[in-house]
């Protein structure tokens, strides 16, 4: 069926090209901030809203949820109905969220406010979606390249921030802060970027996208608190059998359905499939950077092997990861467009792995773990860069924000299931430490080699990534 096509080159304007990249860009960082905002209370929550751990972990756990709810939806949504439009709603559920988590004094409800939070987790998917409909095919590459890395830039970047507001502020701060900046970016993509005319329309496949977020929530349910509740217990056992079973089932129904979610004929083709479990393996090799090297970074320096520094310090120390992987992002795209996404995303996989193993080596003063950060870092941002560009030539224009949040859906789960992982690791290889165990030196080490042979993986998988047929047209809608 043909459709008529916004021509990107005149679609949109330079100067306004580089306002759109920007604030596209930066609400993707906003965004993934979310995910890290409450980090820096962990240790206080239990006090803070005199509850008990397993009852403040949802802080995150809900944000994550509600991610994976609404991601694969809000792709399809936007190719159905507009892209600007979701995002648009995407910011103001943000917003809204923060602000009744702000002005909140029960955890339930603060716990809505995370969860209302987590539902904006569409902005990356739909920012990409939006910069291959409206800019210039020559603008394209680096454009979506950033939007890409501002996935794990947000986080970084965000770490550090939230840890001083933590540090200066009452709890609340943290929140308005976060409506404050999601307000910025509402009113910056209402009155600078445009709406492109690139719609499927059709019917939306509620029966697909029930199915899709239930049997996804379970897994991550059970891997995100499977450590609370016992790896072998009902609770958890129970709910990854549901999600296997709700999966294998949305899958046959996607088969059968006229308009589907997710057209599994284009998710089966083999440089889709195997894009996105790069993209799973390549998500799950960031446990290292993610949580392994924070905790590292703020045990006692007594210990022999801890730094001693607090949460703040720890956040600016590692907080070059952000920005090195931003930085690394027009690269990302400059080396796509010479050799192919392929051997970037392999590029980048090696670099991490590189990052990881100097870690083995070489971890025991602050500047080496900036080094390593700065490794790792761009690494990502080279991986990350190149996943979009991937998939967009390999997927009809019309399906970009669907096949781009399935991506992003793909590398979170990555993401906690490292995070689960690191998790059992550090709490198995324990040394004493003045009467209370402590994770070992050793516990460390196993994580970095599992998050170096992670990266290694990720670089093999796309290794046997086909060129596609696409792959020489322009990724802007031609």
């Amino acid at each position: 069926m043909s459709r008529a096509l916004v021509e990107p080159a005149q679609a949109t304007a330079p100067l306004k090209s580089g306002a759109v990249v920007a604030i596209l860009a930066f609400g993707g960082i906003v965004v993934s901030f979310m995910q890290s905002l409450v980090t820096p209370l962990i240790p206080v929550l239990p006090q803070l809203f005199d509850a008990k751990p397993s009852a403040t972990a949802w802080m995150i756990t809900a944000t994550l949820l509600a991610a994976a709810v609404v991601v694969p939806a809000a792709g399809r949504l936007g190719d159905m109905y507009g892209k600007r439009r979701m995002l648009l709603l995407s910011l103001a559920v943000l917003v809204a969220g923060s602000v009744l988590a702000a002005l909140s004094s029960s955890l339930e409800l603060v716990l809505v406010g995370r969860a209302m939070q987590g539902l904006a987790s569409g902005v990356i998917p739909l920012g990409i979606a939006i910069m291959r409909d409206v800019l210039p095919a020559d603008k394209v590459g680096s454009a979506t390249a950033q939007m890409s890395a501002s996935l794990a830039a947000g986080g970084a970047i965000g770490v550090p921030i939230a840890a001083f507001i933590a540090d200066n502020a009452d709890w609340p701060v943290l929140f308005w802060t976060a409506a404050g900046l999601g307000a910025v970016t509402l009113t910056l993509t209402l009155c600078f970027v445009p709406e492109s005319d690139l719609r499927t329309g059709g019917r939306f496949d509620l029966g697909g996208a029930i199915a899709l977020s239930a049997g996804v929530s379970a897994l991550l349910l059970a891997i995100s608190l499977g450590s609370d509740w016992g790896w072998t217990s009902a609770r958890t056992l129970l709910l990854l059998a549901a999600g296997f079973v709700l999966l294998i089932g949305w899958g046959w129904y996607e088969r059968k359905v006229d308009e589907p979610l997710v057209d599994l004929r284009t998710l089966a083709r083999p440089p889709v499939l195997l894009t996105n479990i790069a993209s799973l393996v390549f998500g799950f090799s960031i446990l290292g950077m993610g949580v392994g090297m924070p905790t590292l970074l703020q045990l006692p320096e007594a210990t022999g092997y801890g730094l001693g520094q607090s949460m703040l310090m720890a956040g600016l120390i590692i907080g070059p990861t952000g920005l090195a992987l931003m930085a690394a992002a027009p690269l990302s795209a400059v080396l796509s467009k010479a050799k192919g996404p392929k051997v970037t995303l392999m590029l980048g996989s090696a670099v991490v792995a590189v990052g990881y193993l100097l870690s083995l080596v070489m971890i025991s003063t602050v500047w080496q773990v900036i080094v390593i950060s700065v490794v790792v870092g761009a690494g990502i941002g080279l991986a990350y860069g190149a996943l979009p560009a991937l998939l967009n030539s390999s997927v009809p224009v019309s399906e970009t924000a669907a096949a781009n949040g399935l991506n992003a859906l793909m590398r979170s789960a990555g993401t906690a299931i490292s995070g689960a992982v690191t998790g059992v690791v550090l709490a198995q290889w324990t040394t004493d430490f003045n009467g209370t165990p402590l994770s070992s030196e050793r516990g460390f080490q196993l994580v970095f080699a599992i998050g170096a042979a992670a990266a290694l993986t990720s670089l093999v998988v796309a290794y046997f990534i086909p060129a596609s047929r696409n792959e020489s047209r322009p990724l802007a809608g031609g």
